[in-house]
């Protein structure tokens, strides 16, 4: 049976009830609310408030309690924050926020993994196979093993029956590997079943129009991962359905420390060296100067994860299920350019080494290497594109200006990678002007945030710079945790392929030791391209390419 949602509940209880006996009944009955911690003495407590925060609770298999002195249940259909509101925070705030009683009345929210398993009715998907042994070095997609199995028979394994010992998950034991079937996109796996699009309703944030159909499914064992990486193209709204995940998050101003990386190679995903979970401070010294923001997502909430923030995800319950949205962003006509340059330049060296390199640099999620000749085609279509939509918002900018017409919104259009279009309309995507140095405290005072919109505030520094050392046991809540401290990324080509588990993380990456050995060693191709396609450096040329064809 799916998971029951708390309900919502009202309090209209005098002050001088909220005390004694009543305040710590509470606090022990609340104490895993994402909220409640934060009201941790008498004089910062309010009962409203915190009642309130009961909304952000969607605790598996189990109902909060109800309190029942002077209260009353809030309907389903009642939000926090109007669809234009959520819209306006979504697209000005560039700091990481979690929305809290957004998303009580989605159907969606039933979509543990025994009510998936009896919807896909026996269809395989892809799994991702990892160790949970951690490493100093990420585990990249290119060194995972990976099946085929159906839901149940996922199930079967991650609980330990003795059925999965013959099955697909046969030759990897639950101790010592998770599983994951990432990426998945909703108008895939139930392309047969359309109406379900509809339990995913993103038009509660602002997107009308966007559902399941512009969304992408999620499925962990415990363990399982994403290595630390950041999106090129869009912001990010991830639901949690079921189980948790944590969030370790950091600001594009930590790209330099975080040692990015475009090998393996992959479409609007730039990479990090770093194990952020275990890092090598030996060879990545400077990571200890990373300012961290940690946060645990539970059932119920709805995580923005801002444009270009890097991430490092990781279930760590038994089953988790997430649905996300990139939403595409004005800003991403420029990112595509620099998109088409990094591709041009990786393709064209990584395809002139031998081949019996063994180094496995393109991302299982690109189908193939694409020829120069096909790369300066998307580059010139980008470059084609994106003057074609600064002139469209020129003109749009200055006709408004003159019938004096209120800014228009639009819902967003999906995106494949590498398809450019080149239609005047496709040019209107979402109008995000603000980035992390312009956006200012007195703007940020502007954002309500409270029990529905909590901020995600980094670690100290003291913790931040010790890697998984500085992550709390999974019963902290949300808010304590912050006291211490493509084309919407379309994966429309995803590679469906086995892979053995023989495959390793290239080794001939630069090492950042200083010691004569590490200074007499031999330079790859791989540290040419670290340099070259730096994102720093490719956004560099970007504006010079761009300044050449305006001419």
């Amino acid at each position: 049976m799916p998971a029951r949602r708390a309900s919502h509940f009202a309090v209209h209880w005098s002050v001088h009830c909220v005390t004694g006996e009543c305040f710590s009944f509470l606090i022990r009955l609340c104490h895993c609310s994402p909220v409640v911690s934060h009201y941790s003495s008498k004089e910062s407590f309010s009962p409203a408030a915190v009642i309130s925060a009961l909304g952000c609770l969607h605790m598996q298999n189990s109902v909060v309690w109800p309190v029942t002195h002077g209260c009353h249940t809030i309907g389903e259909d009642v939000k926090p924050f109007t669809p234009e509101k959520t819209r306006e925070i979504v697209m000005s705030l560039q700091q990481p926020a979690v929305f809290c009683n957004m998303v009580g009345d989605w159907p969606a929210l039933h979509w543990d993994v025994k009510h998936l398993s009896a919807m896909l009715d026996g269809k395989t998907i892809q799994f991702r196979i990892g160790l949970k042994a951690m490493d100093l070095v990420p585990q990249f997609e290119t060194s995972c093993s990976y099946v085929k199995a159906t839901l149940e028979e996922f199930l079967a394994w991650s609980s330990g029956q003795p059925s999965s010992l013959s099955g697909p998950f046969s030759c990897f034991e639950h101790s010592k590997y998770w599983a994951y079937a990432d990426y998945k996109y909703i108008a895939r796996i139930f392309e047969d079943k359309e109406e379900v699009f509809q339990d995913v309703r993103w038009s509660d944030f602002g997107f009308p129009g966007r559902s399941g159909k512009e969304s992408t499914l999620w499925i962990g064992s415990e363990g399982a991962n994403t290595p630390c990486h950041l999106d090129s193209y869009g912001c990010n709204l991830v639901l949690q359905i079921q189980g948790r995940k944590r969030w370790h998050l950091f600001p594009p101003g930590d790209t330099s420390f975080l040692y990015p990386t475009r090998i393996p190679y992959e479409e609007s995903s730039i990479f990090s060296k770093v194990n952020v979970a275990n890092p090598d401070l030996k060879r990545f010294p400077e990571f200890k100067n990373t300012r961290a923001h940690v946060v645990t997502l539970s059932p119920g909430q709805v995580l923005l994860v801002p444009k270009h923030w890097w991430h490092y995800v990781e279930s760590i319950d038994p089953i988790t299920v997430s649905i996300n949205s990139w939403i595409e962003l004005d800003s991403d006509h420029e990112a595509r350019v620099e998109e088409a340059i990094t591709r041009t330049l990786v393709c064209a060296l990584k395809s002139a080494e031998s081949s019996s390199d063994g180094d496995p640099w393109l991302n299982p999620t690109e189908v193939e290497a694409t020829s120069h000749e096909v790369n300066l085609q998307y580059l010139n279509q980008a470059v084609s594109v994106y003057f074609k939509c600064q002139k469209a918002n020129v003109s749009e900018q200055a006709h408004r200006s003159s019938s004096g017409a209120e800014q228009e919104t639009r819902a967003p259009c999906k995106r494949r990678k590498r398809q450019v279009s080149c239609e005047p309309q496709d040019c209107q995507l979402l109008n995000h002007e603000f980035s992390s140095s312009t956006f200012k405290a007195e703007e940020l005072q502007k954002i309500p945030f409270g029990p529905h919109l909590v901020q995600v505030l980094p670690q100290s520094q003291e913790t931040s710079s010790l890697g998984a050392g500085a992550v709390a046991s999974d019963d902290r809540d949300l808010l304590h945790e912050n006291e211490g401290g493509h084309f919407g990324k379309l994966h429309c080509t995803r590679k469906q392929l086995v892979m053995s588990n023989d495959c390793t993380t290239p080794a001939n990456q630069m090492d950042s030791d200083s010691s004569p050995n590490a200074l007499q060693a031999a330079l790859s191709t791989n540290d040419l391209l670290d340099c070259l396609v730096n994102p720093h450096v490719i956004r560099l040329v970007a504006q010079l390419l761009l300044e050449r064809a305006r001419v």
